[in-house]
């Protein structure tokens, strides 16, 4: 059960809009395409909560901590909304289509929920007038993936952007929440996707990074000629880019002739992220994931041979259920083997509306913890081991901003580091500013960041 927003009230005029993104950056594209909705509709856009008229929440809700982050913001920005009668709370995305009217009943200080399928409802949502309270949860399978006409505010620094390609995804992983929240893999027209690239990197964008649920599968639902590889070597076209990087893959879309691509453009960045989840091929099994151990650590060793320089990165799970000290010291026999550059890892958090919730053999949630720290610990040994062969290198790095702990430094980052989630380069010498590319000369490694001066 759903109501429909009405259409907005003309009596509203100019808002303050403040919007606070949740999650990944996914998600930040979502509120990027929000935002530029709000500012063509003649609204005001402020980074500061206590100027808004209005606030939007856009939550994650993948995991458990991803939902105690977005409920704790809502509860904050709840309290904002209740010292004038006159404001507006909005709560869209992950969290709302997830629990629906559930989470409505729960939080009677906001005035609106929107879930995955509604986004392009935001200005109605925004403008609506007070009375009532208003839940919108249309199948997100029906939202249109393709945006051509649709603004967009960015919100990364000018000289970076992210590139959603496509939507939703169809694999089912038992621990997985999102097929349900964003609908099947939709791929956005490939002319449509380079339209957009073209136009970020015309307006300054060098570092153009593609991102989706499942970035590999792209264009599988297109028709042949149409998938990754192509697009990649079509974006690589783009003279104005000068680094072109790829989040989100999974290794059962992994093509030799995906690899070869990147090895043969300088633009797109020799970085394979490809989150494997586990290694234990009874805890794959049970994770409903298609691939095998051997197919996994195969797939590495491909990308390392068609391209030396590869930079790898996975995301790892620990504590799910049926998971044995046996299984767990496979991963630890994993991360040796490979030697990733980049390791995430998060852990297991059931719910009842996860399959995998009604598996048998829940590991207790010490022991998860455990777990966790000592994958950690190991991967931070072995990130160690690997910074250390840049040093006395030369590197170009992307001049991201001033370094807040030295007078006169910067800090950067290099191809191999995406923003947010890998190390970056302190550059304690030299003139830069930012969006610049610059050489540099490493002069010591800590256990994920670099040093050294600009040459």
């Amino acid at each position: 059960m759903f109501f429909a927003l009405g259409a907005p009230d003309p009596l509203v005029g100019s808002m303050n809009i403040h919007l606070i993104s949740l999650g990944c950056p996914k998600n930040l594209v979502d509120s990027e395409i929000m935002l530029g909705r709000l500012l063509e509709a003649g609204h005001t856009i402020t980074s500061d909560a206590s100027e808004a008229d209005c606030v939007v929440v856009n939550t994650c809700s993948f995991i458990q901590p991803a939902v105690d982050e977005s409920i704790d913001t809502i509860l904050e920005m709840g309290r904002w909304r209740q010292q004038a009668p006159e404001r507006r709370l909005i709560v869209v995305g992950c969290l709302p289509q997830r629990f629906g009217n559930e989470l409505a009943n729960e939080l009677p200080e906001v005035d609106c929920f929107l879930g995955t399928g509604a986004f392009d409802s935001i200005i109605e949502a925004a403008q609506g007038p007070p009375r009532g309270r208003r839940v919108l949860l249309p199948p997100p399978e029906k939202a249109p993936v393709s945006n051509k006409s649709v603004p967009r505010l960015r919100t990364t620094p000018p000289h970076t952007a992210y590139l959603k390609i496509a939507e939703g995804c169809s694999d089912k992983c038992t621990y997985c929440i999102i097929p349900r929240l964003r609908g099947p893999h939709r791929s956005r027209p490939m002319e449509e996707v380079l339209s957009e690239a073209r136009g970020l990197a015309e307006s300054g964008v060098k570092e153009l990074i593609l991102v989706a649920q499942n970035t590999t599968a792209y264009g599988k639902d297109l028709g042949r000629g149409y998938d990754l590889e192509h697009l990649l070597a079509e974006l690589a076209a783009i003279s104005q880019l000068k680094w072109i990087r790829t989040l989100y893959g999974h290794p059962d879309y992994v093509t030799d002739g995906l690899m070869e691509t990147i090895a043969a453009h300088h633009r797109l960045c020799s970085y394979f992220d490809i989150p494997t989840q586990h290694i234990s091929e009874s805890i794959l099994k049970k994770m409903g994931r298609t691939n095998k151990a051997e197919h996994i650590l195969r797939l590495f060793g491909r990308i390392r041979e068609q391209a030396p320089d590869a930079v790898l990165r996975t995301t790892l799970m620990v504590g799910f259920p049926g998971e044995t000290e046996d299984d767990f010291q496979s991963l630890l026999d994993f991360i040796e083997e490979v030697r990733f550059d980049h390791l995430g890892a998060f852990i297991y958090s059931g719910a009842k509306d996860l399959p995998s919730n009604a598996l048998q053999g829940h590991v207790a949630e010490e022991v998860k913890r455990e777990r966790f720290h000592r994958l950690m610990t190991r991967q931070a040994e072995l990130s160690a081991a690997n910074t250390q062969k840049y040093v006395g290198h030369i590197l170009q790095a992307l001049v991201e901003s001033p370094a807040e702990e030295t007078h006169g430094g910067w800090m950067g980052r290099t191809c191999f580091q995406a923003p947010d989630i890998d190390g970056v380069v302190h550059i304690h010498e030299g003139e830069a500013k930012e969006g610049m590319f610059v050489k540099v000369r490493i002069t010591a490694a800590q256990e994920y960041d670099l040093i050294g001066v600009r040459v």
